[in-house]
């Protein structure tokens, strides 16, 4: 093969899988932010954020995973050299997350809650050597079958924001706290119920539309009540029987009345594509499109 047939193959390698990349798909993907939940077991950190971003988006919150994003993996000059990288590229990072189905605050196991503090101590400090704004965390899982009370639960809670809000101020992020559906405060109310008692305003809110459509929340009601400490809003397709995180049509949430939703608790910031999918870069940008369409405003 000649050296001009070897260059051109190499190109048809590298671009293989991706997505057409077009003004107009880089200006959708420009609204909104993306997560690396599709990414985060093919793709390290560095390597996912180029690519989105060769895609036109500039926002990310990253999935900390083993070979993504692990706190343990990276040294003091490796998290240096991966903040220079997010600057260099003019990105953003918003915030970290992690699949929270791995861990667990409200363990009624003492070991089980330790290893979650000292993962989500190490995922906070990682965040603020990053320049990640928040981290995303969870209250905690009670047993489906036969749960503890209602009070051992959220003391657990509480006791893991005891540990961690000082560390988030200590490295300058912050905790933002998700309603998922399989946690033991599901529900907005409950959850804001909780925080209220708990009583540090440095904690705020992630809302994430599609779990709240799963459990049958009005996500428009849902966005009023958390508006107070919203930071961020998670955005995916979901119906009401199987929970998923889909691309933007594989699903039931009514996105039409999304972006009434937003302007009306004046929210100005790119919402996160929280999306998984096999071939994330045709669904990410893809979703962005489909979403753009239906009138979500650019981000001022």
């Amino acid at each position: 093969m000649t050296g001009r047939r070897r260059e051109k193959a190499a190109r048809h390698t590298a671009s293989e899988g991706r997505a057409s990349v077009t003004g107009e798909s880089s200006a959708h993907a420009s609204m909104f932010g993306a997560n690396t939940y599709s990414y985060m077991r093919s793709h390290s950190a560095e390597a996912c954020l180029a690519r989105l971003a060769d895609q036109g988006f500039d926002e990310f919150e990253v999935m900390v995973h083993p070979g993504h994003l692990w706190p343990s993996d990276l040294s003091a000059g490796e998290r240096s050299a991966l903040r220079n990288f997010i600057a260099q590229r003019g990105l953003k990072l918003v915030s970290l997350n992690m699949p929270n189905i791995d861990i667990n605050v409200a363990s009624a196991a003492p070991g089980m809650r330790a290893y979650s503090l000292k993962l989500l101590t190490d995922t906070v400090q990682l965040a603020g050597d990053l320049g990640a704004r928040g981290v995303v965390i969870g209250p905690g899982k009670a047993n489906p079958l036969f749960p503890a009370g209602a009070d051992e639960l959220t003391k657990h809670f509480f006791d893991a924001l005891d540990l961690l809000c000082p560390v988030a101020e200590s490295a300058g992020t912050a905790l933002w706290v998700e309603n998922m559906p399989f946690a033991f405060l599901p529900g907005i109310g409950e959850l804001l119920a909780a925080l209220k008692q708990y009583g540090n305003d440095a904690v705020r809110i992630i809302y994430d539309i599609p779990n709240a459509y799963f459990i049958g929340e009005d996500f428009v009601d849902g966005l009023q009540q958390c508006r107070p400490l919203l930071e961020l809003v998670h955005l995916s397709d979901t119906g009401r029987q199987a929970y998923r995180h889909d691309p933007v049509g594989l699903g039931t949430v009514p996105f039409a009345e999304v972006p009434h939703a937003l302007d009306a608790v004046g929210y100005t910031a790119k919402p996160m594509l929280e999306i998984i999918s096999r071939d994330p870069d045709r669904d990410i940008i893809a979703s962005a499109a489909k979403l753009a369409v239906l009138g979500i405003k650019r981000p001022y």
